[in-house]
């Protein structure tokens, strides 16, 4: 009689998805530098998500605001870099985050829309979920809209 192969033989490696904040914390297109640099003065808040009509414009982090005008913060940011797939591999994604020092990559699908954050936690050793972000007060603080309505990514 043959067995069935153990289900960890089977799985697929965990992707992004699997691990990603789903209810991030975004801001529109008009937000501007000045904005931006009071939302980033947060010790929490380590990067910026500009979205529209659910597509990422850019993410933007305090660096990029360094000698930054005073128009649009989405100028200021970027995506190269900053963004990842939600059926991407999870291991391969965290070595590359820690590597680089990054703690956030915006997980987008083939359209750029926002899909999540990847958030490495503070002593790399892991990633921050909902559950533990609601219980620290981050998603009902004023300054930031949660994206509660967010698409779920394909396989979700």
């Amino acid at each position: 009689m043959l067995s069935a192969a153990p289900a960890s033989a089977t799985a697929a490696p965990p992707a992004v998805a699997d691990a990603m904040l789903r209810f991030p914390k975004t801001c529109g297109p008009r937000t501007s530098v000045a904005d931006a640099r009071a939302l980033l003065a947060d010790d929490h808040v380590h990067a910026l998500l500009v979205v529209d009509g659910g597509v990422l414009l850019a993410v933007v982090e305090g660096a990029d605001l360094a000698g930054a005008g005073d128009g649009a913060a989405a100028h200021a940011g970027r995506l190269d870099g900053r963004v990842v797939g939600p059926r991407d591999d999870l291991a391969a994604v965290h070595r590359r985050m820690a590597d680089a020092r990054i703690r956030r990559l915006a997980v987008v699908d083939d359209e750029r829309r926002l899909l999540g954050l990847l958030c490495l936690k503070r002593s790399g050793r892991g990633f921050c979920d909902d559950d533990g972000v609601r219980a620290r007060g981050e998603l009902t603080r004023p300054s930031l809209t949660s994206s509660a309505t967010l698409p779920r990514p394909p396989g979700a």
